[in-house]
């Protein structure tokens, strides 16, 4: 695990990983946390307060009835960032609602197999 790597990988609760880093079941949750942690690097926020935010998502999708079986993980990891980006005025609520909606209609509108592309 690279030194950077372990820096933001630190005080994570529960991130799936084993002795070389973080472990990803899909390509987006790779980009989910290098995108968490280019924003990080650019000063949008500080990792304390990523990890804050994030565990305080954990704690609640919990008392909501999540398992917590690790399936759920970078699904509040994609939540926490699009909150984060939003509070800190990187993009605003609506360019991120008309983004998600282009993204839908580029997936609904693709082939089966073939990438998506807006």
């Amino acid at each position: 695990m690279s030194d950077t790597t372990a820096h933001f990988c630190k005080n994570i609760p529960n991130l799936p990983s084993d002795k070389e880093g973080p472990v990803f079941a899909e390509p987006w949750q790779a980009q989910a946390f290098a995108l968490a942690v280019r924003l990080c690097d650019e000063g949008h926020f500080t990792w304390a307060e990523w990890v804050e935010t994030f565990s305080k998502q954990v704690k609640q999708a919990q008392a909501e009835g999540d398992p917590d079986l690790g399936d759920t993980y970078y699904n509040h990891w994609l939540n926490v960032l699009e909150k984060m980006v939003i509070d800190k005025s990187v993009v605003s609520s609506s360019d991120m609602k008309i983004r998600k909606e282009a993204w839908r209609q580029a997936y609904l509108r693709t082939p089966h197999g073939h990438p998506v592309e807006l």
